[in-house]
């Protein structure tokens, strides 16, 4: 009986694996970008060569308090002209890039149902690209910006989330999804100048029930910062409770009007 359970096993075995080889052969892996064939080398991250270069072209460090770019005459951080009158609560923030051209159509696209491979791969991309940057900062856990429950259940995803999962294997930290809770949902924040816009999300969070390591260091992932608002707002939460610092990790910046 034993040995005939495992010639059923060996016989499954093969019968997957031609059904894999025919279905490689049939349906090659694609970018999930702009549907190229991908080389063996590039199935695990999902995006070929050309879109991740567009999607994260080599630009020069931001202002390392809001991640905006810095100004040429003067690089200080006090001098930055997006956040030196924002009372940010957050220490730093790190983009992939600014919120434009595909970068911009990516984060949009990320933000329908049925974005998932498109958000991990994204997240590789962010993972990979900013993986010296994020790693000399020593979290000791990522955080993802979490989405209001009924919105969740319209969207069917939170692309912050599978950004967060990306990060936190690269790093190797741990992810404390639920930690952070939307309790409110609140207004779109697009149609909203600054000030509103810290109004409308004054609030808006609470701490989950994931509870976070004592003076933790924190990652806190979502997917654009514009005014910084809305992760201001959550690293506050986090800092009153357990927090020592808040890092913000983004795959764009926007400036000036853009927004989502």
């Amino acid at each position: 009986m034993s040995l005939m359970r495992f010639q059923a096993g060996r016989i499954r075995q093969t019968l997957a694996y031609v059904a894999s080889a025919g279905l490689n052969l049939l349906y090659p892996g694609r970018c999930v970008w702009c549907a190229a064939e991908l080389p063996e080398d590039a199935l695990a991250a999902g995006l070929c060569g050309d879109c991740s270069q567009r999607l994260a072209p080599q630009s020069p460090a931001g202002c390392p308090r809001c991640g905006a770019p810095k100004n040429p005459r003067n690089d200080k951080a006090r001098d930055c002209r997006f956040c030196k009158k924002t009372p940010l609560q957050f220490d730093t923030a790190i983009p992939l890039g600014s919120y434009k051209d595909e970068l911009r159509e990516v984060v949009l696209r990320m933000k329908r149902p049925g974005s998932d491979a498109l958000a991990a791969a994204m997240g590789r991309l962010l993972a990979t690209q900013c993986h010296d940057r994020l790693a000399a900062m020593s979290v000791d856990c990522i955080v993802p910006i979490p989405m209001h429950w009924f919105r969740r259940v319209c969207r069917g995803t939170n692309s912050p989330e599978i950004l967060a999962q990306c990060l936190g294997k690269s790093l190797d930290v741990p992810v404390y999804r639920g930690a952070l809770v939307r309790r409110r949902n609140t207004q779109p924040q697009f149609n909203l100048t600054p000030k509103e816009r810290l109004r409308n999300l004054r609030g808006a969070f609470q701490l989950g029930g994931k509870r976070l390591p004592p003076a933790a260091r924190v990652l806190l992932v979502d997917d654009i910062l514009t005014t910084g608002a809305t992760c201001s707002e959550a690293a506050s939460v986090l800092k009153q409770a357990v927090a020592e610092s808040v890092a913000v990790a983004v795959l764009a910046r926007a400036h000036g009007t853009d927004s989502v």
